[in-house]
């Protein structure tokens, strides 16, 4: 599997880092730590240094209960970061963590190179179209409502059949309006009980079916740090031992703030083959 990336192909047949950057003052786990531009650079540095392919930057905080920022704070807060990483990292893969097509816009036009949706491109309807005139990947992950309501949407009939329904749904209308490249991220802590994150990771592997690469994003979410009994700072062994497991379920993508470790996943589920 490969995706195009401002006219480079990249292969997703050996997995791939996507290093998290949060510019928020409130997301669950590094919310507020990079606020100025050298410890951005440096945090950034040492995630490329480190393996990750791309690096996904976020304005807007999708942990559960948040509130939703408007459009213009979105983009005074990101648009500066992407000329900034830009400028030291002419090379960069950035995907910007968006559900707006104006900020995804701004960012691809500034440099970016895809866009990950957190609502699959639901929460503006402008999003799939500007992406296709945009002509970048997309990631369309799983979720239901907005971050603020969408832990009182965890009914479903049928856990894995009604996300593969989604999808299906998801990716053919992005399909229609010409979108090539797109990743799937089943959206692990988003409309979702303690238990339906389990169910998902245990079946993550039917969901290759949809033919598309799967990005998780599991890195130190409360699955991990409730079931352990411990906090987000506490649950990076737990982080590791859930990306290996995704990885033997065939993920191409992890998402996660601690890059080194996730890359020694990698590596070492290479040897296992």
């Amino acid at each position: 599997m490969t995706i195009n990336c401002k006219g480079t192909l990249l292969d997703l047949k050996i997995p791939k880092i996507m290093g998290i950057l949060n510019i928020t003052p409130d997301s669950f786990f590094d919310g507020g730590k990079y606020k100025d531009e050298k410890t951005i650079v440096s945090q950034v540095e040492k995630m490329l240094d480190e393996g990750a392919t791309f690096i996904d930057v976020g304005a807007q905080s999708s942990r559960p209960g948040a509130e939703l920022i408007s459009k213009r704070e979105e983009l005074d807060r990101i648009l500066p970061i992407v000329n900034l990483l830009i400028n030291e990292f002419p090379e960069i893969v950035l995907s910007i963590d968006t559900f707006r097509s104006k900020v995804a816009e701004k960012c691809i036009e500034a440099g970016a190179a895809l866009i990950n949706d957190i609502s699959g491109g639901n929460l503006d309807k402008a999003m799939l179209p500007a992406v296709a005139q945009l002509k970048v990947p997309i990631i369309l992950m799983h979720m239901r409502g907005e971050p603020k309501t969408m832990q009182q949407q965890t009914d479903y009939n049928n856990l894995i059949p009604d996300i593969q329904y989604y999808f299906s749904e998801r990716i053919a209308k992005a399909r229609s309006f010409g979108i090539h490249d797109i990743i799937i991220d089943p959206g692990f802590g988003f409309s979702k009980t303690l238990s339906q994150n389990y169910e998902l990771l245990q079946k993550l592997d039917l969901l290759q079916n949809l033919g598309l690469p799967l990005l998780t994003g599991l890195s130190r979410k409360s699955m991990i740090y409730k079931t352990l009994d411990i906090d987000a700072k506490q649950a990076l062994n737990g982080t590791t031992a859930l990306n290996m497991y995704a990885l033997q379920k065939g993920v191409s993508i992890l998402r996660v703030h601690d890059v080194k470790e996730a890359m020694e996943c990698i590596k070492l589920s290479a040897a296992l083959v």
